[in-house]
Parts: structure tokens; C-alpha cells; sequence
């Protein structure tokens, strides 16, 4: 699948669409999540796994607002281009790490550290540190705002 938008796969599209909210919380989400699909809690398991292995889901879990649960960081480095692809995965290796991504400016990988406490988001900050060779910037909340990051893949 070299794109998800080119999937004509119309259950794929409704489990990507419809469920990047309101995923149901209760004991057996996939049962529920296949009924509203009509399809069954394998299929759509199946489904996750094949959509994670694509590069179309890079997790299935809670989202909370930041310190509500445990403590986190938005953290910068700045990655010289040709080494990018081997720090982005070492970085994004650790279990602390939700998520990195690449930006166009002189620090060019961020990524979001989230940890049971801080003592251990500054630790995982020097690991990477230590890992990497490269200095983090840590960027701690000052301020909170409210960004939905669902939004719909097809129009």
C-alpha cells in the first residue's frame, strides 16, 4: 500500500475514519468496533495489525491531556540530513516515545516523551542524549492548548 488514501478498502476507511474518536472504552472494544463495521473482532485486529505494518496507524491507545497522567516533554534535536532515517528509528525506539517526526528548520526532529514521572522523562532525555551523540532540547508545557488531531482522511 504505497498510500493509505489510495485504499478503496471501504471498512479500512470507516475503522480510520470513524474511530479516531469515540473509540468505545469498554472490556471488548474490537468486538464492539466489529459490530459497527459489520465484520468481526479478528477481522478488524487483522485489519490494525496490516494498517500499523503499512505506516497507517502508528498506535491504538489513549490520548490524555499532558500531567494528568504521569508527566511528558516535547523534546527538538538537530539532526544532520543524512543521518536523519537512523535517529529518527533510535529515537523513536525507546518505549517513552509517542511519537517523532521531521521538520524543516535547523532542529529537525521532535518528539513527544511521556514517562511516569519526570525524573524519568529527564532520563530518557539523556539516553537519547547518550544514544545519540546529539544534544535534546527539552520544551516543557508552560501553557496547555487543546489540538484534535482527528480529522478525516476522505472527503
Amino acid at each position: 500500500m504505497d498510500s493509505i488514501r489510495d485504499s478503496s478498502d471501504p471498512t479500512d476507511r470507516r475503522l480510520l475514519d470513524e474511530f479516531q474518536r469515540g473509540f468505545p472504552l469498554i472490556p471488548r472494544p474490537f468486538a464492539e468496533l466489529a459490530a459497527r463495521l459489520g465484520s468481526t473482532p479478528a477481522d478488524i485486529l487483522d485489519r490494525l495489525r496490516r494498517l500499523t505494518a503499512a505506516g497507517a496507524v502508528a498506535r491504538v491507545g489513549a490520548a490524555f491531556r499532558p500531567h494528568r497522567v504521569g508527566a511528558s516533554t516535547l523534546a527538538a534535536m538537530a539532526v544532520p540530513p543524512g543521518d536523519m532515517v537512523r535517529i529518527a528509528a533510535l529515537v523513536g525506539g525507546f518505549e517513552e516515545v509517542n511519537h517523532n517526526y521531521e521538520r524543516e528548520h535547523r532542529l529537525n526532529l521532535w518528539f513527544v516523551v511521556t514517562a511516569a514521572d519526570g525524573a524519568r522523562v529527564r532520563a530518557v532525555l539523556a539516553e537519547i542524549e547518550a544514544a545519540t551523540g546529539l544534544p535534546v532540547l527539552d520544551l516543557p508545557l508552560e501553557r496547555g492548548y487543546h489540538l484534535d488531531l482527528g480529522f478525516p482522511l476522505w472527503t
